[in-house]
């Protein structure tokens, strides 16, 4: 069996210390490394500490006792809240499928709102699949029962049909309610205009897109009128309604970005110049580089470098790296190898452009090389600004490693997820751009780019050492043996491919242990 797996409970309890009090996701692993349950937890210490407790594996059923039995180890994911922890959670169970988790693993997505604004009447449906077919949709919403609610309120509060049929008349009438409650303004037998209840869908999709603001605080006051009228029910009835719009209708990320490219009402360039502006540079920064931390675990602990040229990504420049230096869970360290071995390989790279003369002449700073290769033409260049996933203390360790290769000029900047706040040197207080800002929305993209970057490259560490730990159950393989059928071929994928000949030209197997296994991967 693999060193990466033998994990004792004392192992576990002095790895729960270091699990912070903060919302997010974590996956319970066997020891081959398999993950068996996915859980979300609004504190993932508290969440986590409950499987180790004695008491809770005396109380717990069946299932949860042989869940129990099977850990080895956790991995964890932190996010913003328990929205972006449920959502996330779905993502993770569908993609792994564990064997004790039930929900999610029917591939059942989460719930959206669409309208056919090109029918005759159109109205708002509940589906779970987005189609091309010209319709709008709105979502996805983690919370199901909210939805519904709000469905219902935003049919009654614009006065929208609920009727199926795609152009509904007298026969239709007949057998609805709605009309006689009030909850539609009949627009099949002509009570409303088409076009007045158009203008309803239309007045409906506003809201939908950011209008909710202003009759979420018309309710307030509408709630504090019936509380001061001593209605207590109205008044609880209104507060429902305010939470119910407030938890569907928060902005919330999706964990589907795709490659960080933005969309078309979005212009990089003007975001790039006020973001220059709110930053006080005397360029533009039009490349930026922005670093990111994967620390799920001391497993694999992993970086991204993402590059985005005028605004969009620039995927060929795109780097990822595995933490060599860094033994536990301490995202300075990591942040500050990574920044090193990227400027460094840059320095180094630039030094062999160079040639011998000039190199012997010159006695400017790396720094001042830089930008002269860069007004040359050269391919070797620096960013306009480099970005660190983190604050005050992600932004140090970089900044002193950037002092450390002569490149103390380089704008760096360090952007917090939990206020968006953004941490420069020598700044005594952060700045904090305001939200509807395109320069903010930018560094938000390229941030988020270089999570997911990060995230993926975690991903498939985490499925190759699920796959390699098959071989530690194979018999007759020692752990050398496998570390050379590894670095032969790669991973277990292909080694299912190869003939046992193959194999057996390896030193130390034989075409018989070759056979074997073949026969156990199959």
């Amino acid at each position: 069996m693999s060193a990466d797996f033998q994990i004792s409970p004392i192992n576990l309890m002095s790895k729960l210390q270091e699990v912070p009090h903060k919302p997010g996701i974590y996956l319970m692993l066997d020891r081959l490394g398999r993950v068996i349950y996915v859980g979300k937890a609004k504190d993932l210490r508290k969440r986590l500490s409950s499987y180790f407790t004695p008491s809770r594996k005396i109380r717990a059923d069946i299932k949860t006792r042989a869940l129990i039995d099977s850990i080895w180890d956790f991995d964890l994911h932190t996010v913003k809240n328990e929205t972006e922890a449920l959502l996330l959670e779905g993502k993770l169970i569908k993609e792994y499928r564990p064997k004790y988790n039930v929900v999610f693993r029917d591939d059942k997505r989460f719930m959206m709102l669409k309208v056919n604004l090109s029918d005759p009447l159109p109205r708002f449906q509940l589906v779970r699949v987005r189609k091309e077919d010209g319709s709008r949709y709105f979502g996805p919403f983690p919370h199901s029962g909210a939805l519904r609610f709000t469905f219902h309120w935003i049919n009654k509060q614009f006065g929208l049909r609920t009727c199926r049929s795609r152009s509904p008349g007298e026969s239709d009438y007949k057998h609805c309610n709605d009309d006689v409650i009030r909850n539609c303004t009949a627009p099949c037998i002509a009570k409303v205009s088409a076009e007045t209840y158009r203008e309803n869908i239309k007045e409906a999709c506003q809201f939908l897109d950011g209008g909710w603001r202003e009759r979420i605080s018309e309710i307030e006051s509408q709630m504090d009128e019936a509380s001061s009228n001593q209605e207590y029910e109205l008044a609880a009835n209104f507060r429902d309604m305010i939470d119910s719009l407030k938890k569907i209708l928060q902005p919330t990320r999706r964990f589907t970005r795709g490659r960080g490219i933005p969309g078309s009402n979005i212009d990089p360039i003007a975001d790039i110049q006020e973001l220059r502006s709110f930053l006080g540079m005397e360029v533009a920064p039009i490349t930026m580089e922005c670093f990111d931390i994967s620390n799920i675990s001391s497993n694999h602990i992993v970086a991204s470098m993402v590059r985005f040229e005028k605004g969009v990504p620039d995927n060929s420049n795109y780097r990822r790296y595995r933490i060599k230096t860094v033994k536990t869970q301490d995202d300075f360290s990591s942040m500050a190898e990574v920044v090193k071995r990227r400027y460094s390989r840059i320095l180094i790279e630039a030094k062999k452009s160079m040639d011998n003369e000039t190199e012997e002449l010159t006695q400017e700073r790396p720094s001042e090389v830089m930008k002269r290769l860069s007004r040359a033409g050269s391919r070797i260049k620096l960013p306009d600004l480099v970005i660190v996933d983190g604050g005050q203390g992600q932004l140090s360790s970089a900044l002193k490693e950037l002092k450390k290769l002569g490149l103390e000029d380089l704008p760096i900047i360090g952007l917090a997820k939990k206020n968006e706040e953004i941490y420069r040197p020598g700044a005594v207080a952060p700045l904090r751009i305001p939200h509807e800002t395109g320069a903010l929305k930018l560094l938000q993209r390229i941030r988020d780019e270089a999570h997911r970057f990060a995230n993926s490259y975690h991903q498939l560490l985490m499925k190759r050492r699920i796959e390699e730990s098959v071989l530690d159950d194979c018999p007759g393989l020692s752990e050398a043996r496998k570390k050379k059928l590894l670095k032969r071929f790669g991973s277990v994928a292909r080694i299912k491919k190869v003939k046992p000949e193959e194999i057996a030209e390896i030193k130390g197997i034989s075409l018989k242990m070759a056979e074997q296994i073949i026969a156990f991967l199959s």
